[in-house]
């Protein structure tokens, strides 16, 4: 995995942390500016950025990392919360969005989620990512749309919601654009979130 971060400080501590996992291992620390040489050719599972770098802002790097050969899960590690550098992040393609303040235990397993294909959002990214939409937007799909949005809270890719759902694969993959578009653009990650929060207080509405 790797760790982009002008600090040297944050690095090193984030190496430590990260290596004292049996199944980890920090193969690349590097500043901002060094990342796409430092990456290029290299395939890692996971990579952890931050945002605000000099040189060279971590929304910049992120889109052009995924676009790699080789991609990695790109998680954003930041100390920034505002629902703009959320929503660009989650936009521009990260599995998760991380703040630095997170417990060594949590960094770690949010680490393993992503290097299994997962997604992560911590505490303060799921509360701004919620924000307005889950009453009234949820509230205004259908009872197909609310049964796939259900789905996809539970990590599920459309060919899997079409087993579930009984449905051609094009057809879930319709429904799931549509149910993005009505949570007002929200990506996969983002609705993954918002079925999950909205479960425990909604059950009887994605069940009909």
């Amino acid at each position: 995995m790797a760790v982009v971060d002008d600090e040297p400080l944050v690095r090193a501590g984030l190496r430590t942390t990260l290596n004292s996992a049996d199944d980890m291992c920090v193969v690349v620390a590097c500043a901002g500016a060094e990342a796409l040489e430092a990456l290029r050719d290299q395939n890692l599972g996971v990579v952890l950025l931050d945002i605000r770098m000099p040189m060279i802002d971590g929304l910049s790097l992120l889109p052009r990392i995924t676009a790699m050969p080789n991609p990695s899960a790109v998680a954003v590690l930041t100390t920034f919360d505002a629902s703009e550098c959320i929503d660009a992040a989650l936009g521009a393609g990260a599995a998760g969005y991380l703040m630095k303040n997170s417990t060594p235990e949590h960094l770690v397993q949010s680490v393993r989620t992503l290097a299994a294909g997962g997604q992560v959002l911590g505490p303060e990214a799921t509360s701004r990512v919620i924000g307005g939409h889950l009453v009234m937007r949820v509230a205004a799909l259908s009872g197909r749309e609310r049964q796939v949005l259900s789905l996809l809270g539970s990590g599920l890719g459309n060919r899997e919601i079409a087993e579930r759902l009984h449905l051609a694969h094009s057809t879930a993959k319709d429904h799931v654009s549509a149910v993005l578009a009505k949570l007002g653009g929200l990506n996969r990650v983002q609705a993954a979130v918002v079925a999950d929060r909205a479960r425990p207080s909604a059950t009887r509405m994605f069940d009909r």
